[in-house]
């Protein structure tokens, strides 16, 4: 990927990432696909992986049901933990990046999602609308990776008056929250993305992507991800819009390998729609982006997308023709569609073979049946007999 990638003496980026030891001497990493011949500063390696842990909360049209211990945070705030988190919690001032969807109480109407919408929000604390309030005192609860269900009284919410604008939220409405703190900058000034100058975002998302690298390195995937998360965050759709020239290019040249970053950890945690949607974000800026065919072909290899991956990888070799990698993933492409040809043969030559001739019933012959027939015949005689002398 264009990512994280680790400079190795005679090297190339390799589909499983396993490190082979060369005749001289030197580490060899094979299988991925160079991205259009530019070195990649700080590569991810994917790895053979089983390890696989939690993905995106489901949406069943309603707040999830908890059952873990209610913890009172504020007389009108509580919070249920749902996945613990990790490290520190965030102080006053602190730049929270966080997801949430949010529900009110009483008629169960969601009235907010990011997740749906793809976008973290950023909330500094101590520095949040008055909207806000309670989803601040509770975020400020929690630990880098945890996600919890807050409840929040109307005071801490919309107020008596509600919101009849975006978001539509009714008056004195008790509202539902499930927040995951994806992570948070520690910023004594409460510093927001709108307030860095362009070099400072960028400076920050670039720390964020090799705190992310780091975190890959040691399979801390989930983790790697929301650090690679928040990296995106600074690079948003408003703050790239205004971007021309170097500047244009040292932000793309960190948010895209995050992207790319992101679908590596999805793929080895078995998320795949998820990592295919983190590849076509790169491919609608760069559709010769060879990274993101290769990995975007593999993910919907591993979902059956067969067609749709052929296509992926067949583009992938034009750009790339002499890489390895994607040639051997055409190749199981091809002997995939061997063994479903030759099943499919097996199926219909049972469907459609000849049809076999129908077996002639026996007949079978009833000893009791003759000799019924043999007793009627010998009393009629016999009757006839007697009936011709009366006669």
């Amino acid at each position: 990927m264009e990512e994280v990638q680790q400079q190795q003496p005679n090297g190339s980026v390799g589909q499983d990432g396993e490190t082979e030891i060369a005749p001289n001497g030197s580490s060899e990493t094979h299988g991925e696909p160079p991205q259009n011949g530019q070195d990649a500063e700080e590569e991810i390696v994917m790895e053979g992986s089983s390890f696989v842990q939690g993905g995106p909360p489901q949406d069943d049209n309603g707040p999830p049901k908890v059952d873990t211990k209610v913890d009172v945070i504020h007389e009108k705030v509580t919070k249920q933990v749902i996945k613990e988190g990790h490290g520190e919690k965030p102080s006053k001032y602190s730049t929270c990046f966080l997801h949430y969807r949010a529900w009110t109480r009483s008629t169960q109407h969601k009235f907010e999602d990011t997740w749906q919408e793809l976008q973290l929000t950023e909330l500094v604390l101590g520095k949040e609308k008055k909207e806000m309030t309670g989803l601040a005192i509770g975020v400020s609860s929690m630990k880098a990776g945890e996600r919890a269900l807050l409840h929040v009284g109307w005071e801490l919410g919309y107020g008596a008056e509600g919101s009849f604008s975006f978001p539509n939220v009714p008056p004195k409405a008790d509202i539902i929250y499930e927040v995951e703190l994806v992570g948070f900058d520690e910023t004594k000034e409460g510093k927001a993305r709108s307030d860095m100058t362009v070099e400072e975002r960028i400076s920050a998302a670039d720390r964020r992507r090799m705190d992310g690298n780091n975190l890959f390195k040691e399979d801390k995937l989930e983790e790697a991800m929301q650090q690679y998360e928040m990296a995106i965050a600074y690079m948003g759709d408003d703050f790239m819009f205004q971007l021309f020239g170097k500047y244009q290019d040292m932000a793309v040249a960190v948010k895209n390998p995050c992207h790319l970053n992101m679908a590596a950890c999805l793929i080895k945690l078995k998320r795949y729609e998820e990592a295919i949607a983190q590849c076509s974000i790169v491919l609608a800026e760069d559709q010769n982006n060879v990274k993101a065919l290769f990995r975007r072909g593999k993910a919907r290899s591993e979902l059956g997308q067969t067609d749709a991956a052929r296509e992926d990888f067949t583009k992938a070799r034009k750009l790339a023709p002499e890489d390895k990698a994607i040639s051997k993933e055409l190749r199981a492409l091809a002997e995939q569609d061997k063994i479903v040809y030759q099943k499919q043969k097996e199926l219909y030559k049972g469907l459609f073979g000849p049809r076999p001739e129908p077996k002639k019933p026996k007949t079978v012959t009833s000893w009791f049946l003759v000799v019924w027939q043999w007793l009627i015949s010998l009393f009629y005689g016999l009757f006839r007999r007697e009936r011709i002398k009366t006669q």
